[in-house]
């Protein structure tokens, strides 16, 4: 282990993205997770967007009547 080893970035646990991060580092195989991860967090939020979504409609029915 080098002097300036604490001086590289370090990269995102396996399975978490951290946005802004350096990608230079990351191997292909690497690069094709982060974009898996991405992905599940894409659905992860429309999901959350979704369900707020239905809720909204439904506290609107009981309040528009």
């Amino acid at each position: 282990m080098s002097l300036f080893d604490e001086d590289l970035p370090k990269k995102s646990p396996l399975g978490t993205v951290a946005v802004g991060e350096d990608l230079s580092r990351l191997s292909e195989t690497e690069l094709e997770e982060r974009i898996e991860a991405l992905r599940g967090e894409i659905k992860r939020t429309q999901k959350e967007l979704e369900q707020r979504g239905t809720i909204r409609d439904a506290a609107n029915s009981i309040f528009q009547k």
